[in-house]
């Protein structure tokens, strides 16, 4: 296929006429090639002779054109080489002086010149912003709500869960090949708090833990949010026999109140006898938070930092595997745990690092989510790529101040 930039004034003409916008013919004379259709811009179409044809400023034509340019694999350079205020106004004074403006040749055989033309993916520079503290506390609360109302929607669950003897476990092929361990589920949850402290401490240590952390307690909340739909709607048989759940409650609230804060008070943790409640299997809270920690500490910590990444890593992968080694969960439960998990945080990285995603338009359907509003309140100051740029919370400076004047006080004291 003949590329776009060696087209001729009579192949783009072909090209306006085959999608319907024969209206630019007379405007350019017959004197636009390939190239100078390529470096048409927005403003070109805010003067003559563009203004006086085109009703959307020129909108269609430069949809058709970056369309035109992703299947061409062509990017226009935006320098002063290329750029559609030169190309305009030399094609309205080459139209004026009847000068017919042709591309440079050169000895090739096809009298082009032909360029390796590299195309780059622009990373934009990070700009300090403001931290916006009381962001990161709206995310916090956020995340909160969500919480406790997977809490109280798992007690609203385990009223519905069919008791194991007339419902047996759904067959799994990975129970098909492992046989139950006892204590495998108390090394998932071993695993999970190792990495939430870790997690815990590099957030500490960081330099923009503001814009970090609402990132963190949003997404957390979101996949806590989207948990409560898909328990709720799907209500599973117990995964294996040695489950042995709370007794229903038929109704009665203020039980099920003192339950559900005696959940929220364990952390709904099993290790802390805090969680003792079924029906919580679509899909798997355990898999979020070992997916999400580790996602977050590779993410946020130096890319050459492998001796951290890998142990993290490790602690992940075995304690999601840990969790169905203890039949406490469906495969299906993991498997959709570690999908969502992973889209919703690369889906929303990918938005918060590439400013053109932070605006609405037709051509970018991410704007299209349900919470991309909140995503654009979060994220509306923060330009750029978080830099992983650690700092002690407190200097030695301050610390050995206030030890000095507790010894003062303390001398003051003994004196009197």
């Amino acid at each position: 296929m003949k590329e776009v930039v060696e087209w001729s004034s009579k192949d783009v003409l072909e090209w306006l006429t085959e999608h319907g916008m024969q209206e630019y013919t007379d405007a350019f004379q017959n004197k636009l090639d390939g190239l100078g259709l390529l470096r048409l811009s927005r403003e070109d179409f805010h003067r003559p002779p563009l203004s006086l044809v085109a009703s959307d400023n020129g909108q269609q034509l430069l949809e058709k054109i970056e369309t035109l340019k992703m299947e061409h694999h062509i990017e226009v350079h935006k320098n002063g080489h290329a750029n559609g205020d030169l190309h305009m106004s030399s094609l309205k004074a080459d139209s004026q002086n009847g000068i017919h403006n042709k591309t440079k040749r050169t000895g090739l055989a096809n009298g082009y010149r032909k360029e390796m033309i590299q195309i780059i993916m622009p990373e934009q520079e990070w700009l300090p912003s403001s931290l916006e503290w009381w962001k990161t506390g709206v995310a916090f609360l956020y995340a909160l709500c969500c919480f406790i109302l997977t809490t109280v929607m798992i007690s609203v669950v385990h009223e519905r869960v069919p008791p194991k003897e007339e419902q047996p476990p759904l067959p799994d092929k990975f129970f098909d090949y492992f046989n139950r361990v006892e204590w495998a589920f108390s090394i998932c949850e071993i695993n999970g708090m190792i990495l939430v402290g870790l997690w815990l401490v590099q957030w500490v240590l960081m330099e923009y833990k503001s814009i970090v952390g609402r990132r963190f307690f949003f997404i957390v909340g979101t996949l806590y949010l989207y948990r409560c739909i898909t328990m709720y709607v799907t209500t599973l048989p117990v995964p294996g026999m040695h489950f042995s759940c709370s007794p229903k409650l038929f109704g009665d609230v203020e039980a099920q109140f003192r339950r559900i804060m005696k959940m929220i008070a364990g952390g709904g943790l099993s290790i802390t006898g805090a969680h003792t409640m079924c029906g919580d299997y679509l899909y798997s809270g355990h898999t979020v938070m070992l997916t999400l920690t580790y996602l977050f500490i590779k993410e946020y910590s130096p890319k050459d930092w492998w001796w951290y990444h890998w142990p993290c890593w490790i602690l992940s992968i075995v304690g999601v595997f840990c969790i169905l080694l203890a039949h406490d969960h469906y495969t299906v439960d993991v498997v959709v745990a570690y999908y969502i998990t992973t889209r919703l945080f690369w889906w929303y990285h990918t938005m918060a690092n590439q400013q053109v995603l932070k605006e609405a338009s037709k051509t970018n359907f991410l704007s299209q989510v349900w919470w991309y509003k909140l995503f654009c309140f979060l994220e509306s100051n923060v330009q750029g790529i978080v830099p992983h740029t650690y700092h002690l919370p407190f200097s030695w400076s301050s610390i050995s101040q206030f030890f000095g004047k507790k010894m003062k006080y303390s001398r003051l004291v003994t004196d009197t």
